[in-house]
């Protein structure tokens, strides 16, 4: 699975931006898709996930703010844009993708990075105050 990060950039305090992270997923493959993000000094995190179903959910620090989404072309583009933007949020962001198992329904988005097999090499969000 490839997966290919832009849209990254510096802003001010209150901005928008626009992720984009382009797969090699076909529309309708059973994948958990996700943001992540990882702050100077700071662990990676999850903020945001989009279930096979479409369903998102979103960390508290971002929620209300971000929008998760994704695309139906061949191959899957997966998006976050990004509102209000704060300088707590400056970090490298990360897509990533997890293959579901199905036992009578789809799995679960996990929540831990450690638990998703395939990432994009990043892209750098800077938001000054």
């Amino acid at each position: 699975v490839q997966l290919v990060e832009s849209g990254g950039g510096s802003v001010q305090e209150g901005g928008s931006l626009r992720l984009s992270c382009a797969t090699s997923l076909l529309r309708y493959t059973p994948y958990c898709l996700a943001w992540f993000r990882q702050g100077p000094g700071k662990e990676r995190e999850g903020i945001a996930f989009l279930e096979f179903g479409g369903s998102p959910t979103y960390a508290e620090s971002i929620r209300g703010r971000f929008t998760i989404s994704k695309d139906n072309q061949q191959n899957i583009g997966l998006y976050l844009q990004m509102n209000d933007l704060k300088p707590e949020d400056t970090a490298m962001y990360y897509c990533a993708a997890d293959k579901l198992k199905w036992s009578g329904e789809w799995s679960k988005c996990p929540q831990k990075d450690s638990d998703f097999d395939n990432w994009g090499q990043g892209t750098q969000v800077t938001v000054s105050s």
